[in-house]
């Protein structure tokens, strides 16, 4: 009997597939970059045929990595980031324009002009009035390109986050759907009814005919047609967005379970089980899963730039060769600067999410000096990511009256050991990383597993997560504060307006 499954992360910067085994093992692996395109600034796009081939081709090398037969694969997880959108041809399966990536902020005077709407849409869809979500770029296609909502309309054309595009592409056209964590990050899925909201649609002049059908994560799906990945078709068993898959992976199912994905940007996740709770910090309410997938709720705060950022010390300033060379330098000024005076660095490349939502903000780098040096960029690189998710913390705490004992983190940037322990000192919480970083890939690979019996039960499935490593927090409180002062000084001289 098939004992694998294969697991396809597609993220903003790359794809990732594992073969994950019933103890919860990678047996196999395979990653590659996918291009990014940024034809203005703050515009960002993918190629969504580049994206499909990557999962075909990666999901092929990880089975021979793993040494088996694509035959004992019991069936498919696939996460997915999320915002992302893909407008297609429905008869051919051609796209008519590129991906437009969660980043991008090309709606930007589309949501000012909703913003008066935006209590609506909170109650209708959790989320507030932002350029992150699908449905105001969505909007801006089809303002730009009317024709292509006239097709919409005609049913010509179909519209789908990350995940809605792979599984029409490896069904070969066969099964049109999203899941509903998916849906809820679009602007025009009515949360609580858990369908396709007519209001919100109307409001974006979106044609219902677009879009595809809304289903529970947990499936099986659909299956790939025969050729795709395998000589022979393979259940397609679940498909969830990725941070509620990493809540998933990182055993977030019951109430008040929280974690913090790093990755190219920084998403916190509150598990709030069946309840729906409604934010006073501009934080979002969005789907999550229970222990059996079944459908629940979470609270959400989302850092848009945060593995991001290293990145661009990397390829932008070239400040370093490789992205664990920040471990050292980040050592290196702290050696020379102790008390962390100066600089701060704002990373608002792409605006500020949560709890700012402020789309029009723009980076800056606060407090230089003659001695400022390439060491004390780096390092205050890394302190900001590790600033972001603590207002984000903050923020939830406060709208949930739920204090968060400790924070559980992975994505990749968790490997960085001096990041974790700022991360601890600046929370005054324990941090617990996970054993294995990938665990958005590990969500997907469980609901999967479940899905197609190779966990009898979601004991036996949360049984195969590992122990963690645990930061402290050693900071003094007073050294805490003065810190966040100076932080909260530099992020206010980035901001366009201040919330209502």
């Amino acid at each position: 009997m098939p004992q694998v499954i294969l697991a396809i992360d597609q993220g903003t910067t790359g794809t990732t597939v594992f073969v994950v085994d019933a103890r919860g093992r990678i047996r196999g692996r395979a990653y590659a970059e996918i291009r990014q395109f940024y034809p203005k600034p703050g515009w960002v796009e993918h190629d969504p045929e580049e994206i499909y081939r990557s999962v075909v081709t990666l999901s092929k090398k990880a089975i021979v990595a793993a040494k088996l037969s694509a035959s004992a694969i019991a069936g498919i997880g696939i996460t997915n980031q999320r915002e992302t959108f893909v407008v297609w041809e429905r008869r051919s399966g051609r796209p008519v324009y590129r991906a437009i990536v969660w980043q991008c902020r090309r709606s930007a005077a589309i949501c000012d002009s909703l913003r008066k709407s935006e209590s609506e849409v909170a109650r209708r869809t959790g989320l507030l009035v932002d350029p992150y979500f699908s449905g105001t770029k969505l909007k801006w296609l089809l303002d730009q390109k009317p024709e292509l909502r006239e097709r919409g309309a005609r049913g010509e054309l179909c519209f789908g986050t990350i995940d809605t595009w792979l599984v029409y592409k490896l069904s070969r056209g066969a099964a049109f759907v999203t899941d509903y964590t998916n849906a809820s990050r679009t602007m025009m899925f009515n949360l609580e009814r858990r369908e396709w909201d007519d209001e919100m649609l109307a409001m974006l002049t979106v044609p219902r005919e677009m879009l595809p059908r809304a289903v529970s994560s947990r499936g099986p799906i659909a299956e790939t047609a025969v050729g795709t990945i395998a000589p022979h078709a393979i259940p397609i068993a679940a498909v969830i967005g990725d941070q509620q898959s990493a809540l998933y992976g990182q055993g977030c199912v019951v109430a008040g379970d929280s974690k913090a994905t790093y990755g190219t940007g920084a998403f916190l996740l509150m598990n709030t089980s069946d309840k729906m709770v409604a934010s006073n910090n501009r934080l979002l309410t969005t789907a999550a899963l229970g222990p059996a997938g079944e459908p629940a709720y979470a609270l959400e705060g989302s850092v848009f730039i945060a593995g991001a950022a290293v990145q661009w010390l990397r390829d932008g300033l070239k400040l370093v060769r490789k992205a664990a060379d920040t471990y050292a330098e980040a050592r290196a000024s702290l050696a020379k600067n102790k008390d962390r005076t100066q600089p701060y660095v704002v990373p608002a490349f792409v605006g500020l999410g949560a709890p700012h939502w402020d789309a029009n903000a723009r980076g800056a780098i606060v407090g230089i000096t003659r001695g400022t040096t390439r060491a004390d960029i780096v390092r205050a690189t890394l302190d900001s990511i590790a600033y972001q998710v603590r207002d984000v913390i903050v923020a939830m705490e406060s709208d949930t009256a739920h204090p968060m004992s400790e924070l559980r983190a992975d994505g990749g940037a968790t490997a960085n050991r001096y990041l974790m322990q700022f991360q601890a000192d600046i929370l005054g919480k324990p941090v617990r990383r996970a054993k294995v970083a990938e665990t958005t890939a590990m969500g997907a690979a469980m609901l999967a597993g479940l899905a197609v019996g190779i966990w009898k039960s979601p004991d036996e499935m949360l049984a195969i997560l590992r122990g963690a490593d645990v930061f402290k927090p050693k900071m003094q409180i007073a050294e805490r504060e003065r810190l966040l002062a100076g932080w909260h000084d530099a992020v206010s001289r980035t901001l366009t307006h201040r919330p209502n």
